[in-house]
C-alpha cells in the first residue's frame, strides 16, 4: 500500500498539472471508486461537475482537493481521495487509451489533460465530502493524526503518548491516530535506524530512544520523498506514470537473508499481522520477556 512519501509525491503532481482547473464532465467506470459516496455516482458527478479543484492536500495516506465556483470561492465541500492497495490518479492526455483498470476520469473545461482514477484491485476510492471552509480536513480524516513532516507534528507529545501505550512499537508506528502516514516499509527501515527491534514494547522506551526513532522516521520518509517514494512494481508511480526509486536505498525491507549495511548479518523475515517484518537480529535484538510478578 502507497505510504506518506508515495501519496505525498501524488499530491504534489496534482497541485501542478490539476489545481485550479474546472471539471468539465466526470466519468464513473465502476462503482467501487465512489462506493464511499453514499448518495451514489449520480450524486457524486452532480457535485464536482462545473467545480474547479483547489490546491491539493494530504493528511497521512488521504488526499483531498476542496472544490470552489468558477470565482475561486469555497462550496464548503472536497474531492477525497484514497489509492488503497494499487490505486493511481494519472493525468493523461486525452488522446492516449484508457486503462484496463480505469475506474473514472474528468475532463476539464479548458480541453487538455484529463485525469483518470485507475485502480486493479478497487480498494481505494473517491468520495466527495463536506469540508467547511474548503479548506479544512475533512471529517472524514479527523481521527488521523499528523504526520511527522508536518512542521505543526509535536514531538514531544508523541514521545509521550507513545511510552503511554502497552503495545509493540512497530504495532504503534503502524496506528494512524498516534502518527500519519507510516506503514509496514517505513516502519522496518525507521527501527533499524534506531535500533529497535518491533516487538519492543512501548512502555519500556527510553526518551532517548524514542527520539531516535522519530529521528529515524523523519529521515527515511524525507529521503523516500526525495527519490519518489518507493515502487517495487508498476501499481505505485507518481501522476505522470513514473516509478520512484528508494528501493534502491532500503536496509531491511525485503531484504530476506542479505547483509546488513551496518554490520553485516544476514536480514531476517518474521510474520506480523498477516504481513513480514525485516530486521537485523544483531543490530535490533529481540526484547527480553518481562518477569513474571507472580
Amino acid at each position: 500500500m502507497p505510504e506518506l512519501p508515495e501519496v505525498e509525491v501524488v499530491r504534489r503532481g496534482l497541485d501542478r498539472w490539476v489545481a485550479g482547473r474546472t471539471v468539465a464532465e466526470v466519468e464513473v467506470r465502476h462503482p467501487r471508486a465512489v462506493r464511499r459516496h453514499l448518495e451514489g455516482a449520480d450524486a457524486f458527478i452532480a457535485a464536482l461537475t462545473g467545480r474547479t479543484l483547489a490546491a491539493a492536500h494530504r493528511r497521512g495516506k488521504y488526499l483531498w482537493l476542496p472544490l470552489a465556483e468558477a470565482d475561486g470561492s469555497p462550496v464548503g465541500a472536497a474531492l477525497v481521495a484514497h489509492l488503497g492497495m494499487s490505486g493511481q490518479l494519472l493525468v493523461e492526455k486525452p488522446t492516449l487509451p484508457d486503462e484496463v483498470h480505469l475506474r473514472a476520469r474528468f475532463r476539464f473545461t479548458d480541453g487538455g489533460r484529463e485525469l483518470r482514477f485507475v485502480d486493479q484491485r478497487t480498494f481505494g476510492g473517491l468520495v466527495v465530502e463536506d469540508a467547511p471552509d474548503g479548506v479544512a480536513l475533512p471529517p472524514r480524516l479527523a481521527h488521523i493524526a499528523i504526520d511527522p513532516l508536518d512542521p505543526g507534528f509535536d514531538g514531544a507529545a508523541f514521545s509521550a503518548a507513545l511510552r503511554r501505550r502497552r503495545t509493540e512499537v512497530k504495532r504503534a508506528l503502524l496506528d494512524q491516530t498516534l502518527i500519519g502516514g507510516v506503514g509496514n516499509i517505513y516502519a522496518d527501515e525507521a527501527l533499524w535506524r534506531a535500533r529497535l527491534h518491533g516487538s519492543r514494547p512501548t512502555d519500556r522506551l527510553t526518551r532517548p530512544q524514542v527520539t531516535g526513532l522519530l529521528d529515524g522516521v523523519r529521515a527515511v520518509l524525507g529521503e523516500a520523498l526525495a527519490q519518489g517514494g518507493t515502487s517495487f512494481d508498476s501499481l505505485y508511480v507518481d501522476v505522470n506514470g513514473q516509478s520512484g526509486y528508494f528501493s534502491r536505498f532500503l536496509a531491511v525491507y525485503g531484504q530476506e537473508d542479505r547483509p546488513c549495511p551496518r554490520c553485516g548479518t544476514p536480514i531476517v523475515r518474521e510474520s506480523f499481522m498477516n504481513r513480514s517484518s525485516y530486521s537485523c537480529p544483531t543490530c535490533q535484538p529481540p526484547p527480553r520477556a518481562r518477569r513474571s510478578t507472580r
